[in-house]
């Protein structure tokens, strides 16, 4: 039986609200003001509060507040006779389910309350959620639970303690040096260097002295000799980021580092021993390149040795919560802020995202949520994704393929898209969505159920 606790200073409203809630079975208590409603608070633990928003002393909003510190599952629904938009953000930004102004209707209320209710059970879940992603799987600085991510995992403590050259596959963004720097720290090597290179990033002329060193005289400019990363990462890894950007002269020479493990210098004679690890990585398919001859075969087999291939965030979307709030913690920790949580409507945005940048796409973007958000929650609004319109054009510019589609699943989906912005704008009232929808409350819930909306 929910426990619900209502505070008023009219009387009138009080016994209403008690009658009215004890006949659905609720567990009812009053409460003539702020003050002694907390001390009940700090006794009793609540599962739903009404409480009025203008009482003396103490305000709505302030007792909404102190509730929160006390207990954060506790749902929270403001009754004032003085709406307006302003006081609404302000009541959603500290965390109340919803508001209702007097004169209210009592099926309507009945409604939101058996929805504050409903959406507890979510609450708790979230709280047992985040708990838990603190002991979440991850590795070095990785971190996910879903099958493609534990895959990669595996597979690096298997290559961890081999010498054997692997290479990374993975879309821009999937984390791939992460897996690398993981390899490294968990091989025999891990208190010797771990060198990066992007093979994409340097222009050709400065990429064979970067790998390799030069000697004093070599080209204009070089008044010494400058050892290169195979020299500085002896003992230990060199990443080769982009393996597939390598200019063809510089695969023969590589080629030669990894057959003979020896190199030379530019403008130097003397052949230099090799005691480094390769790992290498793209984001191009060097199949394909090795069939159109833009890549040696040879090369490509020697590196790839042990392939390791990171599924792209669109196809691990279990992961998604919980990058986020591993992302919005360590945000807050740089920016100085107390935000921990996402609201549920922003991460279900998140969970409908593609992500064509990935992790690193998802952790801009809530870097730039955490930087722009005023409250203690990341809002819908401070979500800045790039496809923000993907979804209703891909309703309006979606042609009929060859082989059809399926109207009615195709007009399921933009329904519940439709309900699913009115909920929005609505800030979660379905009485409010369904005269925006123009149809009936009974109506509205009926498609709700049917079709999924969360």
């Amino acid at each position: 039986m929910a426990k619900i606790l209502i505070v008023d200073d009219d009387r009138n409203i009080r016994e209403l609200l008690e009658i009215m809630l004890t006949r659905e079975g609720y567990d009812v208590k009053t409460a003539p003001d702020a003050t002694k409603a907390l001390n009940r608070c700090k006794k009793e633990k609540f599962d739903l509060i009404l409480t009025d928003l203008r009482m003396p002393k103490v305000d709505g909003i302030e007792f909404l507040k102190a509730v929160k510190d006390i207990s954060q599952e506790t749902m929270v629904i403001l009754i004032t006779a003085y709406a307006s938009p302003e006081t609404a953000v302000s009541a959603m930004k500290e965390g109340a389910y919803d508001y209702v102004e007097k004169g209210f209707d009592i099926e309507d209320i009945k409604t939101i309350i058996s929805g504050a209710l409903d959406k507890k059970g979510v609450k708790r879940e979230d709280a047992l959620f985040i708990k838990q992603v603190a002991d979440a799987v991850s590795f070095g600085n990785m971190i996910g639970k879903s099958k493609g991510i534990l895959k990669v995992y595996s597979l690096i403590k298997k290559v961890a303690e081999t010498p054997t050259n692997v290479l990374i596959l993975g879309e821009s963004g999937t984390g791939k040096e992460l897996v690398a720097k993981a390899i490294h720290e968990n091989s025999p090597r891990k208190n010797m260097p771990f060198e990066v290179i992007n093979c994409g990033g340097v222009p050709e002329s400065l990429l064979e002295s970067e790998l390799f060193g030069y000697v004093k005289g070599a080209f204009t400019g070089a008044y010494s000799d400058k050892p290169g990363l195979f020299e500085i990462a002896r003992g230990g890894t060199i990443f080769l980021d982009e393996i597939g950007d390598l200019p063809p002269l510089l695969q023969v020479k590589l080629l030669r580092v990894v057959q003979e493990k020896t190199f030379r210098r530019v403008g130097g004679t003397e052949e230099k021993k090799v005691d480094v690890r390769i790992i290498s990585a793209t984001n191009k398919n060097l199949e394909e390149k090795v069939k159109d001859g833009s890549f040696r075969e040879d090369l490509y087999f020697r590196l790839n040795v042990i392939p390791i291939n990171i599924p792209p965030l669109r196809e691990r979307k279990e992961d998604i919560p919980v990058l986020t709030i591993h992302f919005i913690e360590k945000c807050s920790k740089e920016f100085g802020k107390e935000i921990k949580i996402i609201s549920s409507y922003a991460m279900e945005l998140l969970m409908e995202y593609p992500f064509p940048g990935n992790v690193r796409e998802l952790e801009n973007i809530i870097e730039r949520s955490v930087a722009m958000e005023t409250s203690n929650i990341i809002l819908p609004e401070n979500l800045h994704l790039s496809g923000g319109l993907q979804e209703v054009r891909r309703f309006t510019d979606a042609d009929i393929p060859d082989d059809g589609l399926n109207l009615n699943e195709e007009v399921a989906k933009y329904e519940k898209h439709l309900i699913e912005k009115a909920l929005k704008k609505a800030r979660g009232s379905k009485t409010k969505a369904a005269e925006m929808l123009q149809v009936s409350f009974d109506s509205l819930r009926y498609r709700i159920e049917k079709l999924g909306v969360g």
